[in-house]
This record gives structure tokens, C-alpha cells and sequence, in this order.
């Protein structure tokens, strides 16, 4: 993958993050069941872990503890706290490999679900350290456009979303050397902000949304020539998606 496209989904995670966390959560269910049995061993020693900010890289065996803890316990501090100890080790490349194959990713994605919106944040803030190393790239990407794309089917999430501060770069997910599949869910989303937006009211005016948010991307010249680029795309599939999407320019 070219580093403009690493950038970019990186950029669709970060419409997550922030200001709009609340806002584009607060209608999100609760936390999902299940993923036990990975492996992980508890330890008696795995709170004390959380008790205060490591800036050394953690062993693997102090990592398996966290990942252990966050994924048995149901308490919100220990919970919040083992995600900022998760996060502050993942800024490490070594400690971004040992999470992902001790299969951290999915424990923490995990989190994002929770009803408590400070979880919610911690959880994107570690998944965001993680992003830096290519193969987590991976494993995280599909799963933020995925979660992207079904948010954006709701109108009361339209709002938040658009709003959101995102850098230039998500643009780049609109060029036609993108894997099909990520390609048509980005068109996806789009086509559902434009119908969510049309069933508003909004696509005839002008809404307050500030600049630098994912509105003046999406409706900006710029992201326009791409639509109209990708009109020419050699799969049938991006371009009757595009089709669904271009008739706004």
C-alpha cells in the first residue's frame, strides 16, 4: 500500500476521534460478548500494571497481563486505565507486533462499543498508536470504514460525522488505485451522507459546518474531480457506485 492510502484510512479512523467521539457514539450499543478463550492467562499482578504511566517498552508477558485484564474485567477504571497503559506502550513499534499477535487488536476494538464515552476514547486513542505499523494497518482498516459506513446510515449520526475535523489525506481513499473494497465502502458512505443529507433537507443549502471538517472535504472541488475521475474506473461495480453519488456534484 503507497503511504498517501495509509494516510487516508488513518485520517477516516480519526473522524472517530476527538471532538465528535460523543456525538457520533452516543447512539452506539453497548459493549459485545464473546472473544474469550484467546489465551491469555490472568495474573495477580495485572492491575499494578495500570497503577502508573510506563515509558519503557513492556515485555510480552506484561502485555499478555493488560490484554488479559481488559478483556475479563467489567470495571470501568480498570478498563480505562489498562487502555491508557495499552495505548502509551503501543507508541513502541516493538510493543504495536506484540499486541497485534497476541491478538490485542480485537480486544481493544472491542472497548469502542462501550456505553462509557471516555472508554470509547481511550480505546480509538490505542487503536490509533497501533495504526502506525503496517501489518496492524491490516487488521484495523476494513473494521473502521466498516463501522464508518454503518454509522453513516443513520441521520442522527450525519451531523457528527460531517462535522468532524479530518485531514486532507481521507481524500486520497477516493483515487482509483484503492482496493475494490475499500473503495466501495468509501463511496458507500458517501452515497449514505448524501441520502441522509437529502432526507434533512440539507443538499439545497449551505450547512454551518466549519472548515477543515469532512463536509468541505466531501462537497469541495477537489473530491468532485474525483468522482468524476472514477466515473471511468475499470470495475463495473465503483462505477455504478460513483453514479449513485456523482448526480450531487
Amino acid at each position: 500500500m503507497g503511504g498517501a492510502r495509509d494516510a487516508g484510512w488513518v485520517a477516516a479512523g480519526l473522524v472517530l476521534g476527538a471532538g465528535a467521539c460523543y456525538c457520533i457514539y452516543r447512539l452506539t450499543r453497548g459493549p459485545r460478548r464473546g472473544g474469550r478463550g484467546r489465551g491469555l492467562r490472568p495474573s495477580r499482578s495485572a492491575e499494578d500494571l495500570t497503577n502508573a504511566s510506563y515509558d519503557d517498552v513492556l515485555n510480552a508477558e506484561q502485555l499478555k497481563k493488560l490484554l488479559y485484564l481488559l478483556e475479563s474485567t467489567e470495571d470501568p477504571v480498570l478498563i480505562e486505565k489498562a487502555l491508557v497503559t495499552l495505548g502509551n506502550s503501543a507508541a513502541f513499534s516493538a510493543n504495536q507486533a506484540i499486541i497485534r499477535e497476541l491478538g490485542g487488536i480485537p480486544i481493544v476494538g472491542d472497548k469502542i462499543n462501550n456505553p462509557n464515552h471516555s472508554i470509547k476514547e481511550k480505546a480509538l486513542n490505542a487503536l490509533n498508536n497501533l495504526s502506525v505499523n503496517v501489518e496492524n494497518q491490516i487488521k484495523i482498516k476494513v473494521q473502521v470504514l466498516k463501522l464508518l459506513v454503518n454509522l453513516s446510515e443513520n441521520p442522527a449520526m450525519t451531523e457528527g460525522l460531517l462535522s468532524a475535523q479530518v485531514d486532507s489525506s481521507f481524500l486520497s481513499l477516493y483515487d482509483s488505485h484503492v482496493a475494490k473494497e475499500i473503495l466501495l465502502r468509501v463511496l458507500t458512505l458517501f452515497h449514505n451522507i448524501n441520502n441522509c443529507l437529502k432526507m434533512e433537507g440539507h443538499l439545497a443549502i449551505q450547512p454551518p459546518f466549519p472548515k477543515g471538517s469532512l463536509f468541505f472535504l466531501l462537497y469541495g472541488e477537489e473530491c468532485a474531480q474525483k468522482m468524476r475521475a472514477l466515473v471511468y474506473h475499470h470495475d463495473v461495480d465503483v462505477k455504478e457506485k460513483v453514479v449513485t453519488v456523482i448526480p450531487k456534484f
